[in-house]
C-alpha cells in the first residue's frame, strides 16, 4: 500500500532507533511499521513479534530496549501497555490497553484466535482460554509502578475519541500529564499517523535534540469565518506550518465572559485536534507575547515580531500565507 499522503518527513527521527509494539494478536508485519517507516525514512523501526503470554512479551521487550537502546518507543493497544513499563525511553502510549483482562471478555477475544499480519514462527492462530486472559489482568497490576518526574515527562499517550474498544484516557491521566485526545477510533491507522502521531514525535525529536523552532502565534480572528468554520485553507496552512515551525493559538481573555475561554478551547480541539494540545494562549494584551510571527487580521504595530495581517491587500487568504512562509523556507 503506498502512502496515501504522497508526504515524507526526512527528518525527523533522523539517525535514530525506534521500536513499534504492536497491539493484541497483531504482528510486527503490521502494515503500521511499515508506514513508521515510509514517513521516516531516515529512521530505524524495529518491530518484534510478540510472544502471546505477556511475562514472555516484556521479557523480549525489556531485552530489545536494552540491546537496542532506542531514542522512542510507540506501542498501540495492548502494545501501549507494555510500552508505558519500559521506564528510561521517550514513549508514546496509542489507545493503550490497561484493562487488557476485561477488554478481552468485552471484545469478544476469547477461544480461537487467528492473527492478523503473519508471525516469522509461522504460528497464526492461538486459544485465548481464561488462564491467558488471567496473566494479561495480573500484568496490567504492574502498569505505572515506577513513575517518577523525569518518567512523567517521558510519556505521552494518544487516545481516539471515538475508539470503541479501549478508554483509559482518565486512568493513564491520573498518572501521567500528557493525556491527549485525538480524532479517531482504536486502530492507528494512516490518517492518525499522518495528522496526531508524527506532530507528536516531532515534538519529542526537538526535544532530544535541543531544536528551536521559530514560533508563529496565530490569532482567535484569523480562525473562524463569520458561520464559526474554518476559515479557506485554514488546515492546510495549520499542517504546513507544523512541519517548520512551533505554532501557538492567541485568544482574548474577556473578564466578564468566562464561557468564552472554555468555547474557544473547544473549538481549537475540534477544529485541530491533537497537535493544539498545550498550544493556546489566552491573553488580552497578544503584542506583549514573545513570537516571531503573528498573524491576524487586525492590525498589529506594537507586536515586537512580524506581522501579518490576513485580509489585507497582501494576505487576501491563507493561501497567501502559505506562499510567503513556503518562501522563507522555515526561517
Amino acid at each position: 500500500m503506498e502512502n496515501q499522503y504522497q508526504k515524507t518527513f526526512p527528518d525527523l527521527m533522523a539517525g535514530k532507533k525506534l521500536i513499534y509494539v504492536h497491539g493484541f494478536m497483531s504482528a510486527g508485519s503490521t502494515h503500521t511499521a511499515q508506514i513508521l517507516r515510509d514517513y521516516m525514512p531516515k529512521a530505524t523501526v524495529i518491530a518484534p513479534d510478540l510472544p502471546i503470554h505477556p511475562e514472555e512479551a516484556m521479557q523480549l521487550l525489556r531485552q530489545l530496549q536494552a540491546d537496542e537502546r532506542p531514542d522512542l518507543i510507540i506501542g498501540t493497544s495492548m502494545g501501549g501497555m507494555y510500552t508505558e513499563m519500559l521506564y528510561g525511553t521517550d514513549r508514546i502510549c496509542v489507545n493503550p490497553a490497561f484493562q487488557m483482562g476485561s477488554t478481552i471478555t468485552e471484545n469478544n477475544m476469547m477461544g480461537k484466535q487467528v492473527y492478523q499480519n503473519p508471525r516469522k514462527d509461522g504460528i497464526q492462530e492461538v486459544i485465548v482460554t481464561k488462564a491467558l486472559q488471567k496473566e494479561y489482568k495480573d500484568m496490567t497490576e504492574q502498569c505505572f509502578s515506577h513513575i517518577t518526574a523525569e518518567e512523567q515527562k517521558r510519556v505521552y499517550g494518544l487516545f481516539g475519541d471515538n475508539d470503541p474498544i479501549v478508554h483509559t484516557f482518565d486512568l493513564f491521566n491520573k498518572h501521567y500529564p500528557n493525556a491527549i485526545r485525538f480524532h479517531g477510533e482504536h486502530r492507528l491507522v494512516e490518517k492518525v499517523i499522518f495528522h496526531y502521531l508524527i506532530p507528536a514525535i516531532r515534538w519529542i525529536d526537538d526535544k532530544q535534540e535541543g531544536r528551536e523552532r521559530k514560533t508563529i502565534l496565530i490569532d482567535w480572528s484569523a480562525l473562524p469565518d463569520s458561520y464559526g468554520k474554518p476559515k479557506s485553507s485554514l488546515h492546510k496552512a495549520y499542517e504546513f506550518l507544523l512541519d517548520h515551525y512551533k505554532v501557538y493559538f492567541v485568544a482574548p481573555a474577556p473578564t466578564n465572559d468566562h464561557p468564552f475561554l472554555s468555547d474557544v478551547q473547544t473549538w481549537i480541539e475540534e477544529t485541530f485536534s491533537a497537535p493544539a494540545w498545550n498550544h493556546v494562549i489566552f491573553t488580552n494584551q497578544p503584542q506583549i507575547l514573545y513570537g516571531d510571527y503573528l498573524v491576524s487580521t487586525d492590525e498589529t504595530d506594537d507586536f515586537m515580531g512580524t506581522s501579518l495581517t490576513l485580509g489585507s491587500d497582501e494576505f487576501k487568504t491563507w493561501e497567501e500565507i502559505i506562499v510567503y512562509f513556503e518562501r522563507l523556507g522555515g526561517q
